[in-house]
């Protein structure tokens, strides 16, 4: 997930460039004018910034030079009519990492965020390798034991059971070969996933993702195979499918397990030939993906027949990493619970810089049926209702280790008595945040989930403050 700050005073174009880029899973802003998104920027941050050329009071050009001298780590996108071409070769020698078009597709305009995006998060990795490798030959000169360098993006932990885990991903990823992740809901399966692209020799093109459970099987077909125009009602223009936009990239394919057969069968052949027709078309289409599944199923129940073909199964799990449950590596705790203080304190607004013992102790003793996932959003909830700079074992919630469901804590009534309200808006707003995660974002496939009218979930969305 990306913040992405668009500039551009038509505000239909704003709006919908910010509608298709929240449908990715980012968070944007945006500005009617060059002046007023360079203030917006200044005050938010931003991990790219997409702005038109042609603008009254202050030009994309402008806004391009002053972005470079004095956000020189944001990457900026300029989007041109074709009436203002040599303005765009301008902007790119100006430092625009990359232009596009007047008109262009939704397909066209995702690809090119996701591959600048990438390329961006390259680069930070290759710095944070380069910063690594300096601290580890800096202990080593001294003779002092290093922990886990930061190889893996977000993944962390050094329990033996994450180690394990971190060397497969150190085998695998130079391949091209199908990896299989399993894992419990809230382990990480995704992380894991990208963590392999990144060492990957695809690392530099695309990395696409589909949430095979999210969408129904007419949809997952056009989604992963395209369409052509007139292929069913509604497919008013032909439309790439993401293995398409995946070629020569790799392919993030979660919840597998719940594809149904006959998207299955479309899918066998396309990892068995690397080619295949959009729904509605004849022409055959070459494609070059590597391809990661996931699922929290375990494998013996994925490959025991229940719906799953068999020639499927084996062709996926050709690599299989199998992610460990938080209760069986609970000595990752305290790594995670700091490392989640660090990365959320901005965003809650929190002085929290260290947790105490006894906090460590209480969220070592709970299960996290929900997994490091759940780990996170009790971290983030302390962290808004805590004071001074030390979370205590009383900013968290009160847990019961009989409490299997996922529901993350049970609050009990103390002498000094409860606040029900807050302790009941706080599983609501964890619950919708949830439902948001496993939607991708789309506000009427949680709304589903949560079994509440669209109308109810906007106003718990604006109620809570959370963006989507």
């Amino acid at each position: 997930m990306a913040q992405i700050l668009i500039i551009d005073d038509h505000d239909s174009m704003r709006e919908g460039l910010e509608l298709l880029l929240r449908r990715r899973g980012h968070k944007t802003s945006s500005a009617e004018s060059g002046d007023r998104g360079l203030t917006l920027l200044e005050d938010q941050g931003a991990d790219l910034v997409i702005t038109d050329l042609k603008m009254s009071r202050m030009d994309g050009i402008e806004v391009l030079r002053q972005v470079r001298e004095r956000f020189p780590n944001t990457e900026v996108l300029v989007i041109t009519g074709y009436g203002t071409i040599e303005k765009a070769v301008e902007a790119m020698k100006l430092g625009a990492a990359d232009f596009l078009t007047k008109p262009f597709s939704s397909e066209e305009f995702g690809v090119k965020v996701d591959r600048l995006l990438q390329s961006q998060a390259e680069r930070e990795r290759l710095r944070r390798e380069n910063q690594s490798l300096r601290v580890e030959n800096t202990y080593l000169r001294e003779g002092l034991e290093l922990a886990q360098p930061p190889r893996y993006g977000e993944i962390v932990g050094e329990s033996e059971a994450m180690r394990a885990v971190f060397r497969w991903i150190d085998r695998v990823a130079p391949s091209d070969s199908t990896v299989m992740i399993y894992g419990e809901s809230g382990t990480g399966k995704e992380l894991v996933a990208r963590a392999i692209h990144a060492g990957s020799p695809r690392a530099h093109q695309a990395f696409v993702r589909v949430n095979c459970g999210a969408l129904s099987e007419s949809l997952l077909d056009s989604e992963l195979f395209g369409h052509e125009r007139g292929a069913f009602t509604g497919a008013e223009k032909k439309r790439r499918g993401r293995f398409e936009l995946a070629d020569n990239g790799t392919l993030f394919l979660d919840e597998i397990a719940t594809v149904a057969p006959a998207t299955q069968v479309r899918l066998l052949r396309v990892l068995q030939e690397r080619e295949l027709e959009r729904v509605g078309g004849e022409e055959t289409i070459p494609v070059n993906v590597r391809v990661i599944a996931a699922t929290n199923q375990p494998e013996d129940e994925l490959s025991s027949g229940n719906g799953f073909r068999e020639d499927l199964f084996y062709r996926l799990h050709v690599i299989p990493i199998t992610i460990p449950p938080l209760r069986e590596r609970k000595e990752d705790i305290p790594v995670l619970a700091r490392h989640f203080i660090g990365k959320l304190r901005e965003r809650t607004c929190s002085h929290v810089q260290e947790i105490t013992s006894s906090a460590l102790d209480r969220l070592s003793e709970y299960p996290w049926p929900g997994n490091v996932r759940e780990l996170e959003n009790v971290i983030e909830r302390a962290l808004v209702l805590a004071d001074g700079e030390i979370l205590a074992a009383d900013d968290l919630p009160h847990f019961s280790s009989s409490d299997t469901q996922g529901a993350g804590f049970a609050p009990t009534l103390t002498s000094d008595g409860m606040d029900l309200n807050r302790i009941v808006e706080g599983m609501e707003e964890r619950l919708i945040r949830d439902a948001l995660h496993r939607s991708e974002g789309v506000k009427a496939e949680a709304a589903r989930l949560l079994g509440l009218k669209a109308s109810a979930l906007y106003y718990k969305l604006e109620k809570y403050g959370i963006e989507a």
